[in-house]
C-alpha cells in the first residue's frame, strides 16, 4: 500500500498515476470532481465560511471519501492512494488554527476518524507500507496551482492560505507522521511529466525502498 501525500499542487495525481500504472494496480484518487464543498470553500467570503461552516463540512466530506477508498484498497495487496487520511487531519488541524474550524467542530471530527481507525484494525492492512512526500518550494507550489488551472483555487486572496498549510507540512510529516515509512521527493528539482529521466529514478527510488522494507521484515 502506497500513499501519495504532499502540498496542494505538487503533482500528487501524476504521481498515483504513474505508480499504479508501474506496479498494475489501482489508484484510489482524491475525491474533486463532483465535490459540490471544495468550489465554496475557496470562493466564499469568511463570513460565509464562519456562517455556513464550510470548511468543517469539507473536512467531513474528504474523511468519508477517504475512508471508503481505503476500505477498497486495504482489502487488496497492492493499491495506490492519492493523499492520506492523516494528511486529512493536518488540513482540519490548520483550519481550526485559522479559526475557520471551531474547537468542537475539531473534537467531533477527531473523535469521528478515531472510531473509522479503529475499524480498520479488522482488515488484512491497517496502515500504509510506505508515503512518497512531494515537498517543493512555495513558489513550485504556486507555480503548479497555476498550471493545473482550478479557477477556484487561483483567486489572489488565498495566497496566505496556501503559505500557512505549507510553512507546516514538512515539519507535520517529519515529525509527526508515523504511520509508514516515507521517501521524500524534491519536486523543485523533479519534473515526472515532462522528464523521462525524473519517472525512471522516481520508480527506482520506490522499488529500492520497498525493496528495503521486506529485507528488514
Amino acid at each position: 500500500m502506497i500513499v501519495v501525500g504532499g502540498m496542494i499542487g505538487l503533482g500528487k495525481t501524476s504521481y498515483a498515476t504513474m505508480l499504479g500504472e508501474y506496479f498494475h494496480t489501482d489508484v484510489f484518487y482524491e475525491s474533486v470532481e463532483g465535490n459540490k464543498i471544495l468550489p465554496l470553500f475557496y470562493t466564499s467570503s469568511e463570513e460565509e465560511i464562519q456562517k455556513k461552516r464550510y470548511p468543517f463540512l469539507l473536512q467531513l466530506w474528504f474523511l468519508d471519501t477517504r475512508f471508503r477508498s481505503i476500505k477498497q484498497a486495504f482489502a487488496n495487496q497492492n493499491n495506490v492512494l492519492d493523499r492520506s487520511i492523516y494528511e486529512d487531519w493536518y488540513f482540519a488541524r490548520k483550519n481550526m488554527e485559522l479559526g475557520r474550524i471551531s474547537e468542537l467542530e475539531m473534537e467531533i471530527y477527531e473523535k469521528l476518524l478515531h472510531n473509522m481507525m479503529e475499524e480498520l484494525k479488522g482488515m488484512p492492512k491497517k496502515s500504509p507500507d510506505l508515503m512518497i512526500y512531494l515537498k517543493g518550494s512555495f513558489e513550485t507550489v504556486m507555480n503548479r496551482i497555476k498550471l493545473r488551472g482550478r479557477d477556484f483555487e487561483l483567486d489572489s486572496s488565498l495566497i496566505d492560505y496556501y503559505r500557512f498549510l505549507w510553512e507546516g507540512y514538512d515539519d507535520w510529516v517529519q515529525n509527526y507522521y508515523t504511520a509508514s515509512d516515507i521517501l521524500i521527493i524534491d519536486t523543485d528539482h523533479t519534473d515526472i511529466v515532462n522528464r523521462e529521466e525524473d519517472r525512471l529514478r522516481v520508480i527506482q527510488d520506490v522499488e529500492w525502498k520497498l525493496k528495503q522494507q521486506r529485507s528488514e521484515q
